[in-house]
């Protein structure tokens, strides 16, 4: 059958590919993920293309999906995984061509609490959609969250908690960011199933996102937001 597969694939012109290719993600199927990435380069697309139309195309309509309930957690860690291997080859990739990321984001579930499962899905969600993610995993105090931000200098600062005891702690970061004169440099996004729009505002936090896929969509409205005022904008320090 896989060498029915291979043959299909390579047969096919670049349109339908693309297509297919966004199909095997929806499915999790990531040797043909792997197989379809090496064939538009061998064709001589370029590794950021490659990047948004197959891959970012097709975790799109997983987002979509997942947020409409058409699919489920185990499904989206399924392609999240066959994305991760097209990333694999695309990565060092898109590095030497200096492609651009859609943002950088660091995340973390907060210093407490141990459940990395929603964590992970945005992690790997965002990567999707085109990222450039630094998960700092599970129990990070202030102080992991801090260094992280000192030394990549993301654009989103991403934090998670599923008990309703670590909750506070989230405002413990952000009080230190605003300590330290560095809370407007970061849009922060709070997430996990005990928190609320609320709890968010009331942290002072940027925004409570639900799931995954209402990260993934607000990480990117914020970042077309930041990138319009650019110019004249706060953000326009360059490192």
């Amino acid at each position: 059958m896989s060498d029915q597969d291979d043959l299909d694939l390579r047969s096919l012109d670049d349109e339908e590919l693309v297509k297919q290719m966004q199909d095997d993600l929806y499915d999790g199927l990531k040797d043909e993920i792997e197989e379809g990435v090496n064939i538009l380069l061998e064709r001589g697309w370029a590794p950021y293309d490659v990047l948004t139309q197959p891959l970012v195309g097709g975790m799109t309509i997983v987002g979509i999906d997942f947020r409409d309930g058409i699919l489920f957690v185990p499904e989206v860690l399924l392609a999240a995984n066959a994305m991760k291997g097209g990333m694999a080859i695309l990565r060092p990739l898109l590095a030497e061509t200096g492609a651009p990321p859609m943002g950088k984001m660091v995340i973390g579930t907060v210093k407490g609490d141990i459940h990395d499962i929603g964590k992970n899905l945005v992690s790997m969600m965002m990567e999707g959609a085109g990222f450039d993610v630094i998960d700092l995993g599970i129990n990070c105090d202030v102080d992991k969250y801090l260094e992280a931000l000192d030394e990549h200098k993301p654009d989103i600062l991403g934090m998670s908690a599923l008990l309703t005891t670590t909750m506070p702690y989230m405002k413990v970061v952000i009080d230190t960011m605003k300590e330290k004169n560095i809370r407007d440099d970061y849009v922060v996004l709070v997430g996990g199933a005990p928190l609320n729009e609320t709890f968010a505002e009331a942290i002072g936090a940027d925004s409570y996102c639900r799931d995954a896929a209402v990260a993934v969509e607000t990480a990117k409205d914020y970042m077309s937001r930041r990138h319009n005022q650019r110019p004249g904008g706060m953000s326009s320090t360059v490192n």
